[in-house]
């Protein structure tokens, strides 16, 4: 997406709106900076907003997304094509989320063990040993729980009967067998049990 076109495409529907970009940023809920970081092309709008400024600027989502206003013809293909950079913003995303999952269970894992072996190896005062594995197995513990909370929310998962991809419940991916990101849970969709994959999109 050019965010430089989008920008000057919001500071011109803006303008045509009679809006001024305090004005906008009222009616939104942001600053007028907010808006003016839109405009220059240093900051796209949050989605969350998207379908309110596109009222106020009497413009769809997609020709926001283009930076100019759309005829029938071009209308499907640009959807289209927005609808695939959308879902590739996505997937590099959550493929990012997953990679900070691993980071956090081995660093937990890492941490745990150093302190593990410290307790049994380098420490004599049984007080200080049971500390030492306390305070590792609660960063065990903790960074566990992040870590799946981390895969719980990048992407979906699959079922491997009908192929709906969907977001479980936080309790069904804790107490799911699983095999990597595969875990065993049943399908809201089709009610069948399998492994489920993790996948980047929907």
């Amino acid at each position: 997406m050019e965010q430089d076109k989008i920008g000057a495409f919001i500071a011109q529907c803006r303008r045509e709106a009679g809006y001024t970009q305090a004005a906008l940023g009222e009616k939104l809920g942001i600053s007028d900076r907010a808006v003016s970081k839109w405009e220059t092309g240093k900051n796209m709008p949050d989605a969350s907003l998207m379908l309110e400024l596109c009222s106020l600027l009497h413009i769809t989502v997609n020709e926001l997304l283009s930076g100019e206003r759309l005829d029938p013809e071009g209308y499907q293909q640009k959807a289209e094509e927005h609808l695939l950079e959308l879902q590739q913003l996505e997937a590099v995303k959550n493929r990012a989320l997953l990679s900070l999952e691993l980071v956090i269970a081995l660093s937990a894992t890492v941490t745990y063990l150093v302190m593990l072996f410290a307790a049994i190896f380098a420490v004599e005062n049984i007080w200080w040993r049971m500390a030492l594995i306390l305070v590792g197995g609660a960063f065990l513990v903790v960074g566990i729980v992040w870590a799946l909370r981390v895969e719980h929310d990048a992407g979906y998962y699959e079922c491997p009967h009908c192929q709906y991809r969907y977001v479980p419940t936080m309790k069904a991916v804790v107490l799911a067998p699983h095999i990597g990101r595969d875990r065993r849970m049943k399908c809201p969709h089709c009610g069948k049990k399998g492994y489920h994959k993790k996948v980047l999109t929907k």
